[in-house]
């Protein structure tokens, strides 16, 4: 797979995370265009996590990964996200809905230098 097309499934992931904790954020602790400080910790965290993430372009979504990353306290934290946002996602943002969903299909494959 070429550098273009993993910055744009990458680039991707990002936006998707980046809408659900916006969504979560605005519903949950009455935001309106900015995101609180507990919100903003989660989105750091979990764009370092998807940096790190050992299967890269080849990974499947978080919750299907057969390694978990996050920490149990942040993980929970973003289950929280998901189980709210994910729902609003199809009429909100019905193009990354159907990304995600697709992309939990996949079975992960590490990235090559991993698997050597």
């Amino acid at each position: 797979m070429s550098l273009i097309q993993e910055n744009k499934r990458m680039v991707r992931e990002r936006k998707t995370i980046d809408i659900m904790i916006q969504i979560y954020c605005n519903d949950k602790h009455n935001t309106k265009d900015n995101l609180c400080e507990e919100c903003i910790e989660l989105k750091i965290y979990a764009n370092i996590r998807l940096d790190k993430c050992p299967y890269g372009v080849n990974k499947t979504t978080c919750n299907k990964c057969p390694v978990h990353c996050y920490k149990p306290e942040m993980r929970e934290r973003i289950r929280e996200v998901m189980r709210h946002s994910g729902p609003k996602m199809s009429y909100k943002h019905p193009i990354l809905a159907f990304y995600h969903l697709v992309n939990g299909l996949r079975k992960p494959k590490l990235r090559e230098k991993e698997q050597k």
